[in-house]
């Protein structure tokens, strides 16, 4: 029982990053596209849409443990991708230098814990659980 409470809490917070996330970049496209502009990615607007829809859906799916081996393994990916994207050698002054640093360590903490889901699944309190039964 106390795997499953561990597990479900651990999708709670992991979600409680990626939803809102998403919400925000999809209900701000303009500065989200801006922001992806000011990293050089090419086609902003698509990357700005794709990444929101992106964070909604998969952040959704770890909350009600769908799919949760495959989806953790995106997120995943998507952390490490997004950390060394946007946080790598980033910052002009020593501070800001610092504060990216952080914000990079911070998403290769997140995909641990995603990696981590990925081979425990979502526990007993979940729809891959209850799919289980």
């Amino acid at each position: 029982m106390a795997r499953n409470i561990l597990l479900l809490v651990a999708r709670l917070l992991l979600a409680a990053l990626f939803v809102p996330s998403g919400v925000q970049a999809l209900s701000d496209i303009a500065s989200t596209s801006s922001y992806f502009a000011g990293l050089g990615l090419p086609l902003p607007t698509l990357a700005a849409w794709g990444t929101g829809l992106f964070e909604v859906i998969a952040g959704s799916a770890i909350l009600i443990g769908f799919q949760t081996p495959i989806v953790a393994l995106l997120l995943a990916a998507f952390c490490i991708a997004a950390g060394f994207i946007g946080h790598y050698h980033q910052g002009d002054d020593p501070t800001l230098s610092f504060l990216h640093q952080q914000m990079l360590m911070k998403d290769i903490a997140i995909a641990g814990g995603f990696l981590a889901h990925a081979m425990a699944g979502a526990g007993a309190w979940s729809l891959d659980g209850r799919n289980r039964t």
